[in-house]
């Protein structure tokens, strides 16, 4: 059980680093002030994601110089690739929407598929429900802006 408990932080963890690249590459491009506030928001919502799987992860690790999986170099250099050539001609508060919402939906469907593992703990069963319905409610308020 508590491989399955690591993998689960390391999930939570990978997709809250990943949202956090995500908006940090596209925040450079917001002119929108409501926009700019929705992802700076979102951001430290991410962080905070972050910093909880964080420190939930001493509690199940095997090895004490064991960390959580954040995106590599590699994901990273993808991401804002993706980004620069997506918002190469159109830096709309639609296109900066439509980036985020498909980022942030690959982050619902990989939370609700970690609910569903029912050998995870309740205190990473809580967490991963907090990082879903964070996004979920991302994904509404990004809406407005399509």
């Amino acid at each position: 059980m508590n491989k399955e408990n690591i993998n689960a932080l390391d999930e939570v963890n990978k997709g809250a680093c990943m949202g956090m690249d995500a908006v940090d590459f596209l925040l450079e491009k917001v002119e929108d002030e409501s926009l700019n506030k929705l992802l700076t928001r979102s951001y430290n919502d991410y962080k905070e994601i972050s910093e909880e799987a964080n420190g939930l992860y001493k509690n199940y690790k095997d090895d004490k110089d064991e960390e959580p999986h954040e995106t590599n170099i590699m994901t990273k250099a993808m991401t804002w690739s993706g980004v620069e050539m997506k918002t190469f001609n159109d830096r709309s508060n639609s296109k900066i929407a439509e980036i985020m919402l498909q980022g942030v939906n690959m982050g619902v469907i990989e939370g609700r598929k970690l609910l569903n593992n029912k050998k995870i703990d309740k205190e990473i069963n809580k967490l991963i429900s907090k990082f879903v319905d964070m996004q979920e409610k991302l994904v509404e308020d990004l809406k407005k802006f399509l």
